[in-house]
């Protein structure tokens, strides 16, 4: 359950200090790497912890699977 009250929405700023990057990576990131976000609006940015967790899995699987495909 309390999983669940942890993985509320945050912001770019916050998205960024969990990952610890910049905001600016996290906007490359959204558009290079296909990062999970939401848009509200036309500007503000959220993110879902959880999300962020399996995207980041993801990209370390891929990671691994191209070092042993060398």
């Amino acid at each position: 359950m309390s999983d669940l009250k942890n993985d509320n929405y945050i912001g770019i700023e916050a998205a960024a200090e969990y990952l610890g990057v910049k905001t600016s990576t996290i906007r490359t990131w959204i558009k290079k790497k296909n990062m999970p976000s939401h848009r509200i609006g036309d500007k503000l940015l959220k993110f879902k912890r959880s999300e962020i967790d399996e995207w980041v899995n993801c990209e370390k699987k891929i990671e691994t699977d191209e070092e042993q495909s060398k």
